[in-house]
């Protein structure tokens, strides 16, 4: 998703943007570790994908911290 569609989304929904990025960052890492993973590529866009996400919160001064265990 490019930064200009995230800033217009709700806080609400950017809150649940940055938990989706952050399990499919997650699981691409698993099956990476596991040798399961055949594009690598994908890891990468997911990680620019949570930053972008998390800059966004920031810059709206969401607390990201409490976000992980959501």
């Amino acid at each position: 998703m490019k930064s200009k569609d995230l800033r217009d989304l709700s806080d609400t929904e950017l809150v649940e943007h940055v938990r989706t990025q952050r399990r499919e960052a997650f699981g691409l890492r698993f099956q990476h570790a596991t040798g399961e993973l055949e594009n690598t590529a994908g890891l990468g866009a997911a990680k620019r994908g949570l930053a972008r996400a998390l800059t966004i919160a920031q810059q709206r001064g969401i607390d990201t911290h409490t976000l992980r265990h959501g």
